[in-house]
């Protein structure tokens, strides 16, 4: 194997998975001896940083350029974004949630991380040919990862994507770090409880999850574990209410290791309208708690593969997901290492590496 020199941009490292999944990548390429340094475009940190990996902050995004944002502005990013480029000369250049700007860079190394699939976010028709003609105009002609096999198949045939290529990759795990997160000190319900780990937003269908939770019958408590903006939460707690779950629902609020939670958990629960390849379920199968699922475009049907799929629901068969928490209640199934093995870095960092 070659030792190569990998450049990752993304704007910031606040938030949800996508800057998740870069930081293990980055980190994991480093730990194989390869040079690795992450550009953020603002200094805006949540998640832990490995220890060893390069962040280096260009500062390129600020309260001015948000205000003034036009493409002169973006191209003006991209000139400072390529000139620490050239000055690091890396072999693969990998874009993550910043592509606006990046899509301005010329460089025949330049790889696109697409985390999301963008053909199941509008269901308005003017909305959603406009969300399309974005992605075709930032990656027509241009190298793109997709981040699972279906994001892939939808940009080609969804989208009318024409990329130069495109290249289904996982976001790669190992089992011990999550273990180890497991494993630190955290205040559960008493008993048993299912869980959802989701931003508090529209997509993740919080509603479909109450609706369903509350027609399965069972007593196990559910937590509901994430953040969002105000009216979002106040709609779910709005929900909760009617529906007469205020004894049995927990609203957990953000937790920046959510790992304890979930390797104690009955069940994870996700009910999302779309996700990309939703690193929650992947991480419950890791501590070896089942998932359950709807079968939304377009990772989960990936994940829940095997003896899994039947905890995988189609987007409107709440009935379904509501008999699907009954029978995980009264006997969850047993997770082992064959349910997750095709996330492992020993699978998937040599196809990063062969970039």
């Amino acid at each position: 194997m070659v030792n190569k020199r990998f450049a990752f941009v993304i704007e910031d490292l606040y938030g949800g998975g996508a800057q998740k999944s870069l930081l293990y990548t980055a980190n994991q390429l480093r730990q194989r001896g390869h040079k690795v340094i992450v550009f953020t475009l603002r200094e805006l940190v949540e998640h832990r940083i490995p220890d060893g990996l390069e962040i280096q902050n260009l500062g390129v995004v600020t309260q001015f350029t948000k205000a003034t944002s036009t493409v002169l502005t973006e191209k003006w990013q991209a000139r400072q974004i390529g000139k620490a480029l050239k000055e690091w000369q890396p072999d693969v250049v990998i874009s993550c949630s910043c592509d606006k700007i990046t899509r301005h860079l010329r460089l025949p190394n330049l790889y696109f991380w697409v985390k999301s699939d963008v053909s199941a976010k509008f269901s308005d028709p003017k909305k959603r040919e406009r969300a399309f003609e974005k992605v075709r105009r930032f990656y027509g002609g241009r190298k793109v990862i997709a981040v699972s096999k279906g994001v892939k198949e939808n940009l080609e045939n969804v989208v009318g994507l024409k990329a130069e290529l495109i290249i289904p990759i996982y976001n790669p795990y190992e089992r011990e770090p999550f273990v180890a997160m497991a494993s630190e000190p955290a205040q559960f319900p008493e008993g048993e409880y299912f869980l959802c780990v989701a931003a508090l937003e529209p997509r993740k269908q919080h509603e479909r999850l109450l609706r369903a939770y509350a027609r399965s019958g069972v007593n196990t408590p559910l937590v509901i574990m994430g953040k969002g903006k105000p009216e979002h939460e106040a709609a779910i707690l709005e929900q909760i209410e009617a529906l007469g779950l205020e004894n049995r629902v927990i609203m957990a609020g953000y937790h920046r290791n959510p790992y304890p939670w979930i390797a104690q958990a009955k069940a994870v629960i996700l009910t999302s309208d779309t996700e990309g390849l939703p690193r929650v379920l992947i991480e419950a199968l890791l501590l070896h708690t089942p998932v359950i699922s709807t079968d939304c475009p377009s990772g989960p049907r990936e994940i829940l593969t095997g003896s899994l799929g039947d905890f995988l629901l189609a987007l409107e068969d709440e009935k379904g997901l509501a008999d699907a928490i009954s029978r995980m209640d009264q006997a969850p199934i047993v997770i082992e290492g064959n349910h997750y093995q095709q996330f492992l870095k020993a699978t998937v960092l040599p196809q990063f590496e062969a970039l």
